[in-house]
């Protein structure tokens, strides 16, 4: 059931809605790892790290919202269900337990460049189809793209 209708045809809202729903995916797990490693990290970086991944779980919620909202505009329900997530994201398993500074920030240009590769292919897969939301996919690499640039340079 449609309740909003698309003004894009079939074939391009099949390729934007799967991007769009992959990308919902990637960041709603993105900011719970994010989050994660938030309140897990201990070692002489502590303060600063624990403060860095906040803008993480941030940009990865702003984006989120996005992105969902994106979804909805084009007649597709976006889905965040804890379930969903789990099962379709291209972010690693976190460890358990307290992380050593120096691996949090590991687990964090980890978890960016999975979501970073994925977004890319979303920029191509879209530009044809619907350049709106590869403008949406293109300020999303942006902005993560930063955070990886940032987390890479704490580890030197």
């Amino acid at each position: 059931m449609y309740v909003v209708k698309s003004p894009l045809s079939d074939a391009d809202l099949k390729t934007v809605s799967g991007a769009l729903q992959g990308a919902l995916v990637d960041l709603v797990d993105l900011s719970l790892v994010a989050k994660q490693v938030h309140w897990t990290v201990v070692g002489p970086r502590f303060r600063s790290i624990h403060l860095q991944l906040d803008e993480v779980v941030d940009t990865a919620r702003l984006h989120s919202d996005t992105v969902a909202e994106r979804a909805s505009t084009l007649g597709v329900p976006p889905d965040g269900r804890a379930a969903t997530v789990a099962t379709t994201s291209g972010i690693g398993v976190t460890p358990e337990g307290w992380i050593k500074d120096t691996d949090a920030v590991g687990e964090l240009v980890d978890a960016l460049s999975a979501v970073i590769s994925r977004m890319r292919v979303r920029v191509d897969a879209t530009g044809e189809a619907d350049p709106v939301s590869q403008d949406i996919f293109i300020q999303i690499t942006a902005d993560l793209e930063k955070h990886h640039w940032m987390f890479q340079a704490e580890n030197g």
